[in-house]
């Protein structure tokens, strides 16, 4: 089927995804006059004399801003925030669909991280939480990094929602192929949010620092390799950005210098953060037996998942929805945010994104069509929600 020819029908037709609804209906001027005007001032009021009743007097305990400025949508790039809009519109159906969230997206303009780290303070007073989208790297780490004081949680989904799916699915792709995760050599190929961030997760780090995080449900592999534009990302590289300096450090142990056919020699698992196209299945070859390869680009795979087959893979999974193993973050912020909420939780611990990855893991008996649950099991959402308010 042409999803694409499909999916612009639909949105024409129905011109978006979303629209907001009323809780009660306004059937007469009693109803008209307690929702609003007179009544409604006393509700003012009594936020105003203590402002911690709005999450108990309005929709902000309930309420979370899908904020993107459109920079790096999907695998398209820096498209712009109109054409980064459809994208969030779909994130707030999830939110509706697996966790009753009232998702906002807010596609703005900016030229710099200060515009968008400006913008976010200014509305948090409406939300209960920020989920940032598809914005590029470096701005993103530095928005993320700045908002931590904001009182209200704010999660990068390109970065951590990506990293903690990808966690999960390898844990159960190396179960199936008969390997440990602690033996492993990944190779992950870009360097941007979902890719630094994925690589920290999987080494056990708190992110952009060498401090390890207790009590890991797992064994973190034995090295991770990163491959970006240039080539495999090594100490002695200049001109790297203070972030992938950070990463630098951690990992390629053996500093293997390169291309991306010099990392896969002998690895156990590719794991694609880049653009469509990227990976030649003559490279699959190279790697080690039974390989896992995750081409996760949007809406185009680093590799067709039949051509990564062909070449030998024993475990492929991509992003998409139209494919078996979609490895996707949508089955992740779903029940995150349910679960930040319902906590009243003021920030994303390094230990939450654990407890998403350990739930999702172990959610499915894993083969080699299925390492994960499917993203429209609800029930899947709500455990992810749990374990979240347990951690928080």
């Amino acid at each position: 089927m042409d999803y694409g020819k499909k999916a612009l029908e639909l949105h024409k037709e129905l011109g978006g995804k979303i629209k907001i609804s009323s809780k009660v209906p306004l059937s007469d001027k009693d109803v008209l006059a307690t929702l609003y005007t007179p009544g409604v001032g006393a509700v003012s009021r009594a936020i105003a004399d203590d402002k911690s009743q709005a999450w108990a007097l309005t929709g902000k305990s309930n309420s979370i801003a899908i904020v993107s400025d459109g920079t790096a949508v999907l695998g398209l790039g820096d498209i712009g925030p109109e054409a980064a809009l459809p994208v969030m519109e779909g994130k707030a159906v999830f939110f509706a669909e697996f966790a009753c969230i009232n998702a906002y997206p807010l596609c703005i303009k900016s030229e710099s991280a200060d515009d968008v780290i400006d913008f976010v303070r200014a509305i948090a007073p409406t939300f209960g939480g920020i989920n940032l989208e598809d914005i590029k790297a470096p701005e993103c780490f530095e928005i993320e990094e700045r908002l931590k004081d904001l009182g209200i949680p704010v999660f990068h989904d390109d970065q951590d929602g990506a990293a903690i799916v990808t966690l999960a699915a390898l844990i159960n792709a190396a179960k199936v192929t008969g390997k440990n995760v602690r033996d492993l050599k990944v190779v992950i190929m870009g360097a941007g949010a979902a890719a630094t961030a994925t690589a920290w997760l999987l080494l056990g780090l708190e992110k952009w620092t060498d401090k390890r995080v207790p009590n890991l449900f797992f064994a973190p592999p034995k090295d991770v390799i990163l491959v970006d534009s240039q080539g495999i990302v090594t100490q002695n590289r200049t001109a790297l950005s203070q972030w992938k300096r950070k990463l630098a450090k951690v990992t390629n142990r053996e500093q293997i210098r390169g291309g991306l056919g010099e990392a896969l020699e002998g690895a156990d698992a590719f794991i694609g953060l880049s653009s469509g196209g990227k990976l030649d299945g003559k490279l699959i070859s190279k790697m080690h037996k039974r390989p896992i390869v995750f081409a996760l680009a949007n809406p185009n795979p680093e590799i067709n998942p039949d051509d990564a087959k062909t070449a030998g893979a024993s475990v492929v999974g991509t992003g998409r929805s139209d494919f078996p193993n979609q490895i996707n973050n949508a089955l992740v912020f779903p029940g995150l945010f349910r679960g930040l909420l319902d906590a009243r939780a003021t920030k994303v611990t390094v230990q939450v994104k654990y407890a998403v990855a350990e739930t999702l893991s172990s959610a499915v008996v894993p083969t080699k069509e299925q390492i994960l649950p499917s993203v429209l099991d609800k029930t899947v959402h709500k455990r992810v929600s749990q374990a979240v308010q347990k951690a928080v």
